[in-house]
Protein backbone atom coordinates (compact mmCIF):
# COMPACT_ATOMS: atom_id res chain seq x y z
CA UNK A 1 0.00 0.00 0.00
CA UNK A 2 1.31 3.50 -0.53
CA UNK A 3 1.56 6.43 1.90
CA UNK A 4 -1.16 8.34 -0.01
CA UNK A 5 -3.93 5.29 0.43
CA UNK A 6 -3.22 4.70 3.76
CA UNK A 7 -6.42 7.43 5.00
CA UNK A 8 -8.03 4.50 3.35
CA UNK A 9 -7.07 1.56 4.80
CA UNK A 10 -9.93 -0.13 7.13
CA UNK A 11 -7.89 0.29 10.33
CA UNK A 12 -8.42 3.63 12.64
CA UNK A 13 -4.24 3.53 13.44
CA UNK A 14 -3.77 3.63 9.63
CA UNK A 15 -6.70 6.49 9.08
CA UNK A 16 -5.28 8.08 12.14
CA UNK A 17 -1.22 8.06 10.92
CA UNK A 18 -2.05 9.45 7.95
CA UNK A 19 -3.32 12.39 9.34
CA UNK A 20 -0.85 13.10 11.97
CA UNK A 21 1.87 10.33 10.95
CA UNK A 22 4.52 12.93 9.65
CA UNK A 23 7.30 13.76 12.36
CA UNK A 24 7.10 17.20 11.61
CA UNK A 25 3.55 17.31 11.69
CA UNK A 26 3.29 15.49 15.62
CA UNK A 27 6.15 18.15 16.92
CA UNK A 28 4.00 21.06 15.82
CA UNK A 29 1.37 19.50 17.74
CA UNK A 30 3.21 19.19 20.03
CA UNK A 31 4.60 22.86 20.31
CA UNK A 32 1.09 24.11 19.90
CA UNK A 33 0.44 21.92 23.28
CA UNK A 34 3.28 23.95 24.88
CA UNK A 35 1.62 27.21 23.64
CA UNK A 36 2.94 28.06 20.57
CA UNK A 37 0.73 29.71 18.10
CA UNK A 38 2.48 31.89 16.14
CA UNK A 39 4.07 31.03 12.51
CA UNK A 40 7.17 32.48 13.06
CA UNK A 41 7.68 30.82 16.53
CA UNK A 42 6.74 27.46 15.21
CA UNK A 43 9.81 28.03 12.30
CA UNK A 44 12.41 29.11 14.74
CA UNK A 45 11.52 26.11 17.46
CA UNK A 46 11.38 23.45 15.11
CA UNK A 47 14.42 25.06 12.41
CA UNK A 48 11.69 23.62 10.30
CA UNK A 49 11.72 25.21 6.60
CA UNK A 50 8.47 28.22 6.01
CA UNK A 51 7.24 25.66 2.78
CA UNK A 52 7.37 22.70 4.78
CA UNK A 53 5.97 24.17 7.83
CA UNK A 54 3.28 26.05 6.03
CA UNK A 55 2.66 22.73 4.21
CA UNK A 56 2.14 20.41 7.52
CA UNK A 57 0.39 23.41 9.13
CA UNK A 58 -2.02 23.83 6.21
CA UNK A 59 -3.03 19.98 6.24
CA UNK A 60 -3.54 20.30 10.25
CA UNK A 61 -6.30 23.23 9.52
CA UNK A 62 -7.88 20.78 6.58
CA UNK A 63 -7.84 18.45 8.90
CA UNK A 64 -9.39 20.25 11.39
CA UNK A 65 -6.48 19.58 14.29
CA UNK A 66 -6.05 22.92 14.10
CA UNK A 67 -7.52 26.54 13.47
CA UNK A 68 -5.87 29.57 11.56
CA UNK A 69 -7.39 32.46 13.52
CA UNK A 70 -6.12 36.23 12.39
CA UNK A 71 -4.68 38.13 14.98
CA UNK A 72 -3.25 41.41 12.85
CA UNK A 73 -5.01 42.53 9.47
CA UNK A 74 -2.50 44.93 7.87
CA UNK A 75 -1.06 42.57 7.09
CA UNK A 76 -2.98 39.26 8.03
CA UNK A 77 -0.93 37.47 10.02
CA UNK A 78 -2.67 34.72 11.56
CA UNK A 79 -2.38 32.23 14.89
CA UNK A 80 -2.30 28.13 15.10
CA UNK A 81 -4.63 27.17 17.94
CA UNK A 82 -5.59 23.39 18.37
CA UNK A 83 -9.51 22.89 18.54
CA UNK A 84 -11.47 20.31 20.18
CA UNK A 85 -10.08 17.18 17.98
CA UNK A 86 -6.85 18.25 18.17
CA UNK A 87 -6.93 18.70 22.07
CA UNK A 88 -7.94 15.05 22.10
CA UNK A 89 -4.45 13.97 20.84
CA UNK A 90 -3.24 14.96 24.45
CA UNK A 91 -2.58 11.02 25.51
CA UNK A 92 -1.21 9.94 22.29
CA UNK A 93 1.15 12.39 23.36
CA UNK A 94 1.91 11.52 26.65
CA UNK A 95 1.96 7.52 25.44
CA UNK A 96 4.68 8.64 23.13
CA UNK A 97 6.82 10.56 26.08
CA UNK A 98 6.38 8.11 28.26
CA UNK A 99 7.93 5.39 25.74
CA UNK A 100 10.56 7.94 24.65
CA UNK A 101 11.36 8.58 28.73
CA UNK A 102 11.74 4.22 28.97
CA UNK A 103 13.56 3.50 25.85
CA UNK A 104 15.00 6.74 24.27
CA UNK A 105 16.99 8.75 27.07
CA UNK A 106 20.25 8.80 27.84
CA UNK A 107 22.32 8.82 31.48
CA UNK A 108 21.64 12.95 31.73
CA UNK A 109 17.75 11.25 32.21
CA UNK A 110 14.82 12.64 30.75
CA UNK A 111 14.53 15.71 28.80
CA UNK A 112 11.19 17.51 30.37
CA UNK A 113 9.25 16.01 33.29
CA UNK A 114 5.38 17.05 32.88
CA UNK A 115 3.66 17.79 36.10
CA UNK A 116 0.23 18.61 37.60
CA UNK A 117 -0.38 22.44 37.32
CA UNK A 118 -1.98 22.15 40.67
CA UNK A 119 0.87 20.44 42.83
CA UNK A 120 3.97 20.12 40.47
CA UNK A 121 3.95 16.71 41.38
CA UNK A 122 5.68 14.93 38.40
CA UNK A 123 2.50 13.55 36.46
CA UNK A 124 2.70 9.30 35.18
CA UNK A 125 0.45 8.84 32.28
CA UNK A 126 -1.41 5.19 32.13
CA UNK A 127 -3.75 3.95 29.61
CA UNK A 128 -6.79 2.51 31.58
CA UNK A 129 -10.24 0.90 29.83
CA UNK A 130 -12.48 3.46 30.20
CA UNK A 131 -15.67 0.87 31.57
CA UNK A 132 -13.50 -1.43 33.78
CA UNK A 133 -11.23 1.44 35.05
CA UNK A 134 -8.43 -1.57 34.99
CA UNK A 135 -4.81 -0.64 33.50
CA UNK A 136 -4.53 -1.95 29.73
CA UNK A 137 -2.09 -4.81 29.03
CA UNK A 138 -0.94 -6.47 25.66
CA UNK A 139 -1.70 -9.99 26.87
CA UNK A 140 -5.36 -8.48 28.28
CA UNK A 141 -6.42 -7.16 24.97
CA UNK A 142 -7.67 -8.48 21.99
CA UNK A 143 -8.66 -7.00 18.55
CA UNK A 144 -11.79 -7.86 16.26
CA UNK A 145 -13.48 -6.55 13.20
CA UNK A 146 -16.10 -4.01 14.00
CA UNK A 147 -19.21 -2.16 11.82
CA UNK A 148 -17.07 -0.27 10.14
CA UNK A 149 -15.05 -3.26 8.53
CA UNK A 150 -15.35 -4.99 5.16
CA UNK A 151 -16.97 -8.65 5.50
CA UNK A 152 -14.21 -10.35 4.49
CA UNK A 153 -12.20 -9.56 7.87
CA UNK A 154 -16.11 -10.35 9.89
CA UNK A 155 -16.23 -12.12 13.04
CA UNK A 156 -12.12 -12.52 12.96
CA UNK A 157 -10.14 -11.81 16.28
CA UNK A 158 -6.56 -9.94 16.12
CA UNK A 159 -4.99 -11.07 19.36
CA UNK A 160 -1.25 -9.11 19.68
CA UNK A 161 1.96 -11.16 20.24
Amino acid sequence: MRWTEIKNDPCSNARSLSIIGDRWTMLIIRNAFMGTRRFDAFQSQLDVTRHLLTDRLNSLVEDDIINKVPYQTQPTRYEYRLTSKGLELFPVLMALMKWGDKWTVDEQGVPFEYVDRATGQRIEPVLIDGNSGESLEVHKVAMRSGPGVDAELDNETFRPR
